[in-house]
């Protein structure tokens, strides 16, 4: 477990999010071209041009429809891509609202935040847009993520709170212990709690379903943690952005991190992707915007 290889995308590509596909290819955005990616397991990629210029696309994730679904938070738009390359795009209701955070509802639709909306979206996957205002003014809600619990939870940079939202739309929300530690990514956890990264605290917070927070301090300082994932051995993966690291945390709050080769890479989205056997030879995919790169860390997976 540890070995790094990365994958050269073209030069001001800036991939941000990552997400795995129906057809098992891995996903990208490129917040530098307006484009998103695709690459095989084997490295192989390819470019789809959006149809808005500048849209600012951010986030991606797979929905249960078969489709991808991103957010373009400049042009104020959700987009929609297919395994074949085909893109829809669906402009939001209220102008101005900075879709940012995406993922996919066990009640079939794609959910969404709006940072400067202050809401959070659902989207059917005909394109019907629902909007719930937050209880917490200005709280710029990031990352989203389903809940094992039924709800979508997400976070709250600007306010240090995880929020929790119902499919009927109900929100609660938890403060943090830490101050000012600006979450910014969630993920659900196999032990049933939500797993989250703050940025400005430099630790992985845990949440459970009823609102008690624990946090777990970084080994090192200064690393920013990012993005977070459910890994192929089951505990969770980040990426540290100005540690230039790939962490690890088990359930217990034991973390090991792993170095990356290109210096200055600024590892932002994560995931996970089996590029064979799933149990044998899986791997996380994470990208690197710094430098331009897909990167890939082989994590043997406990059968």
């Amino acid at each position: 477990m540890g070995d790094v290889e990365e994958i050269s995308l073209p030069a001001g590509a800036g991939p941000l999010s990552i997400a795995l596909g129906p057809d098992l290819a891995l996903w990208y955005t490129q917040a530098g071209s307006g484009r998103i990616g695709r690459s095989t397991r084997a490295g192989v990629t390819s470019e789809f041009v959006l149809p808005t210029t500048g849209a600012g696309v951010q986030q991606i994730a797979s929905g249960f429809d078969g489709n991808l679904w991103f957010t373009e938070l400049a042009a104020n738009q959700i987009g929609r891509i297919t395994p074949a390359g085909v893109v829809t795009e669906f402009p939001l209701p209220n102008r101005g609202a900075s879709p940012a955070g995406i993922a996919a509802g066990l009640d079939g639709n794609v959910w969404f935040t709006e940072v400067i909306g202050n809401r959070i979206g659902r989207i059917t996957p005909s394109g019907e847009i629902t909007e719930f205002a937050l209880p917490t003014a200005a709280a710029q809600p990031r990352a989203i993520t389903q809940g094992f619990d039924g709800n979508l939870w997400f976070v709250e940079q600007a306010t240090n709170k995880v929020g929790s939202i119902s499919f009927e739309g109900v929100i609660t929300e938890f403060a943090l212990l830490t101050e000012r530690s600006s979450p910014s990514s969630i993920v659900a956890g196999l032990d049933g709690n939500l797993w989250f990264t703050q940025q400005a605290a430099n630790q992985i917070g845990r949440i459970t379903p009823d609102g008690v927070v624990t946090e777990f301090p970084l080994p090192t300082a200064g690393s920013q943690p990012n993005a977070i994932a459910l890994g192929p051995d089951g505990q969770l993966w980040f990426t540290q952005l100005a540690g230039n690291r790939i962490g690890r945390i088990t359930y217990s709050g034991a973390i090991t991190e792993f170095a990356l080769p290109t210096p200055g890479s600024r590892p932002s989205g994560i995931v996970i992707a089996p590029p064979g056997n799933w149990c044998l030879d899986a791997h996380v995919w994470f990208t690197e915007r710094g430098s331009h790169k897909l990167g890939k860390l082989r994590a043997i997976a406990v059968p």
